[in-house]
């Protein structure tokens, strides 16, 4: 049996951050990884790049419960200190858009750089190891180690995020735990995914596959504007990504695929300028050509620009900038960047992410009821949320 001071379950970005501040503080701390290498999503983040932070984060960003529960963990580690230890390891970033920064090399430099902090501060780090089970010692845990010796210790976390991305190793074991030690856990549904369609609106959606459009997708009274990316599922890009953290099943989205353009206006003109032309083809000199002859099929208008009434100009602008279609449901968890619900916040203290129910037990990172919007959000969750508990375990 080994004796250890703190023990946290998952070494992904908030497990790894947890065991730093733990680590300088002179507590003896071991993270076990069931995976063969630790920091997975880290390594396959922002294509390879790691989107780490985000220049904007705050409170607004995420989605929640109890929506003040993130403010206190987002205010004592902010996107600078982050940065900082970035740039004192000497890793150069830039800033994509939208606040997102972007290491110029790859991900693993992020991950050598948490490696080498766990390093300095003294962490012991287990992989490809696999707890089957945790007893509470009153006070302290034993966990059970398949294949192993047993480990106790005083302080336990649990950072081993969402059902996201399965083939990571993701798994429902942090909510089993919660559950296990009186936790209710809200439903864990996928978030950041791209949207399903079936029967005949898909068939449509097939043939548009890898055309891309700028719009503003919106739900609910939230809206995002960035690229919508046509698939031969459905849809994605990161305003679909976005919007479907707030879509439940059955609810309609509204896509403006012409933000900041009347094209009531332009149509209107444009078969004052040109009425001969057809409005299929107006339109692709403003969208790729099959999105513009789809445009067309489903406000049922094509034709001569000088045949077509104000009226069904107005028809078309009005699908364009707002056409509303309801998926049939998401990619699910096979693709989903993130997990909406988890670990319900009211038992959790915001200051330390302490149980209010188990001394000495804490959540972090994604296995909690905290999501991030999309481009460096979540992993300022992770940094901020195992900060915060890194200084208390």
């Amino acid at each position: 049996m080994t004796d250890f001071d703190v023990v946290i379950i998952g070494a992904g970005a908030a497990g790894l951050m947890c065991a730093i501040e733990a680590g300088k503080r002179g507590r003896r701390t071991l993270i076990i990884e069931r995976a063969d290498a630790i920091a997975g999503k880290i390594r396959i983040s922002g294509g390879g790049r790691c989107n780490f932070t985000n220049l904007d984060c705050g409170p607004e960003n995420f989605l929640s419960q109890n929506p003040r529960f993130c403010v206190s963990a987002l205010r004592r580690y902010r996107p600078r200190d982050f940065i900082a230890l970035v740039e004192r390891h000497r890793i150069a970033y830039h800033e994509k858009k939208l606040g997102q920064l972007f290491c110029d090399g790859k991900s693993s430099e992020i991950i050598t750089m948490l490696s080498r902090e766990c390093e300095a501060a003294g962490v012991t780090i287990r992989t490809a190891t696999t707890v089957t089970g945790v007893e509470n010692g009153h006070p302290g845990f034993s966990l059970a180690i398949e294949g192993g010796a047993a480990v106790t210790c005083r302080s336990l976390v649990v950072a081993s995020g969402g059902k996201s991305i399965p083939r990571m190793g993701a798994s429902g074991f942090g909510y089993q735990l919660a559950g296990q030690f009186g936790h209710h856990v809200i439903a864990p549904e996928p978030a950041l995914v791209p949207f399903t369609f079936q029967n005949e609106l898909l068939e449509k959606l097939k043939t548009l596959a890898g055309v891309s459009v700028e719009a503003v997708v919106g739900h609910g009274g939230k809206s995002f504007a960035e690229a919508v990316l046509f698939t031969h599922r459905g849809l994605s890009g990161p305003a679909i990504l976005q919007i479907s953290s707030y879509w439940r099943p059955g609810d309609d989205i509204t896509v403006n695929m012409a933000p900041g353009r009347d094209m009531a206006a332009v149509l209107k003109a444009a078969r004052d300028r040109h009425p001969k032309q057809d409005l299929h083809n107006i339109l692709a000199q403003k969208f790729a050509r099959r999105l513009a002859q789809f445009i067309c099929d489903e406000a049922g208008v094509d034709g001569r620009l000088a045949d077509l009434s104000n009226a069904k100009l107005d028809q078309v602008a009005g699908l364009i900038h707002a056409w509303r279609v309801r998926p049939n449901g998401t990619e699910g968890f096979r693709t989903a960047e993130v997990t909406r619900g988890g670990v319900d916040t009211k038992g959790l203290s915001s200051k330390t992410f302490e149980s209010r129910k188990v001394p000495g037990l804490y959540f972090i990172g994604e296995v909690v009821d905290v999501t991030g919007h999309l481009g460096g959000h979540n992993f300022q969750w992770a940094w901020a949320s195992g900060h915060a508990a890194g200084n208390y375990v």
